[in-house]
């Protein structure tokens, strides 16, 4: 199993990281030389240079962490709400439990150019629709727009991954003893404090665990934000410049770089998320709490 992993997982990042201290191109990958830490960050003739003095890998960094923020907020919170509905007995729950399954069962890929079509500024569905409720009086190019580009990439995102975060928190639901909710309302208990004091804490590990799996993919996120708008600065990501030096411009090295820069991003917002959800701390809380009182 170890041999495995190593194969799969640590040879491919322990090359990359290699790759990143060479001035390599995909022209010639066997023809490079050792240039240090120029990739990343070097002084040449009073001026910087480099990934980390380049201004279009900070705009792609602030672009993934509010992408990462704003998807994986939104999508929580509507995932939890959307659970709620679904776990209520209502006719038809069936077909309505897999109906709201179909945006995350399509492939990101035709999601992303299904959406790009439909807010199309000149057919898309979108500016008709708005344009015939009078909310907007002339089209707009959501995705060409540097201000209107980025919300756009997120909205579709919560559309397509909210599905994912309501399912784990249906099942989560669905563990909670009914004798809890029996006891709380036969106290008389508001429905608003059952869920913040008895709903919340029974289905955190899970909603810890659906955050953590959402954020990283958040972080990583690619086929979504270039099928929509390719190599557009807006809405740039990490991962889309990255492939942008890598391929695009066959700077193995300088791409390379980059890449070992998005896995250390990577590796140090989920270890301080996961430090944030570490289950031992509420729960040593409410202890300590608990023999205050």
């Amino acid at each position: 199993m170890m041999a495995v992993l190593a194969l799969v997982a640590v040879w491919p990042l322990a090359r990359t990281i290699w790759f990143g201290f060479t001035d390599a191109s995909l022209t010639a990958p066997g023809d490079y030389g050792l240039v240090g830490f120029a990739n990343y960050l070097e002084a040449y003739d009073g001026a910087w240079y480099g990934i980390l003095a380049d201004p279009t890998w900070w705009r792609a960094l602030a672009n993934t962490l509010i992408f990462a923020a704003a998807s994986v907020t939104l999508e929580t919170v509507l995932g939890i709400a959307m659970a709620l509905v679904l776990n209520a007995d209502f006719p038809g729950r069936g077909w309505v439990r897999a109906a709201v399954l179909v945006p995350w069962a399509i492939p990101t890929v035709v999601s992303a150019k299904m959406w790009a079509w439909m807010l199309h500024d000149q057919f898309g569905i979108v500016n008709a629709g708005l344009m015939a409720l009078g909310v907007i009086d002339r089209p707009v190019a959501w995705l060409a727009d540097a201000t209107t580009a980025l919300p756009a990439v997120i909205l579709v995102d919560v559309w397509k991954t909210t599905p994912f975060v309501a399912l784990l928190m249906l099942a989560a639901l669905q563990t909670v003893p009914r004798d809890c909710y029996e006891a709380a309302r036969v106290d008389g208990i508001p429905a608003w404090k059952v869920f913040v004091f008895i709903t919340l804490p029974l289905i955190r590990p899970a909603l810890a665990v659906a955050m953590v799996f959402r954020l990283l993919d958040a972080l990583r996120v690619f086929d979504l934000v270039y099928v929509m708008t390719g190599n557009a600065e807006a809405t740039m990501t990490l991962s889309v410049h990255a492939r942008q030096q890598l391929v695009q411009f066959q700077d193995m090295g300088y791409g390379s770089a980059a890449s070992t820069l998005l896995f250390l991003v990577v590796g140090l917002v989920t270890i301080l998320w996961l430090a944030v959800l570490r289950p031992d701390r509420s729960a040593a809380g409410g202890r300590h709490g608990g023999a205050g009182a």
